[in-house]
């Protein structure tokens, strides 16, 4: 069981049988009234976003969830395919499930699998991984000028994000995947 303390971004929890996620979390306290917590959860299976809110004393059901290690295959049009670590056992799971996670998904790439009820329910993407430019354009004298100090870059996966005008096409990149964001070169 869950307290309304323990709600915070990225808090697995059960309702209707379902395991959410908690995308946003907003506190609010009312005068001599107790405090009410209202979350944005999204379903890990359905992918529904529901807003549901607690009193102060609200008891939540945890969401029991088991963690493995697997490496990411490959994908089609309606399927990305996974491989657990310890049993090579391969399973997949729906695009709709992981299109968040897609533009950082390289073949190989490892990943933590969330297992709810025995059963492949989500991927998390490590925080930082590393990718190559595959494109972007050269930085020309006088850029800065107009105080554009970021250019847009594609990466390897086909995802495209702002970085330095120092980035050069083939250059190895470390980016924040939650964020989606450029963090540093890395020394090749």
């Amino acid at each position: 069981m869950l307290s309304i303390s323990d709600l915070k971004k990225g808090t697995v929890l059960k309702h209707s049988n379902e395991p959410f996620q908690v995308l946003s979390y907003s506190h609010s306290h009312m005068g001599r009234g107790g405090a009410t917590v209202r979350v944005k959860v999204r379903g890990l299976i359905s992918q529904t976003v529901l807003e549901l809110s607690f009193k102060g004393n609200d008891k939540i059901d945890s969401a029991d969830l088991a963690r493995a290690k697997a490496d990411y295959l490959y994908k089609d049009d309606h399927n990305a395919y996974f491989m657990e670590h310890d049993s090579y056992e391969q399973f997949s799971l729906p695009i709709e499930q992981v299109k968040d996670q897609l533009d950082f998904l390289k073949e190989g790439a490892c990943v933590d699998v969330l297992i709810f009820e025995g059963k492949s329910v989500a991927i998390s993407l490590p925080i930082k991984m590393e990718f190559d430019v595959e494109q972007t354009e050269p930085a020309v004298k006088g850029d800065t000028a107009q105080g554009s100090v970021t250019k847009s870059a594609t990466l390897e996966t086909g995802a495209t994000i702002q970085v330095p005008i120092f980035v050069k096409t083939g250059d190895t990149i470390r980016v924040n995947t939650e964020t989606r964001e450029y963090v540093e070169r890395v020394n090749n």
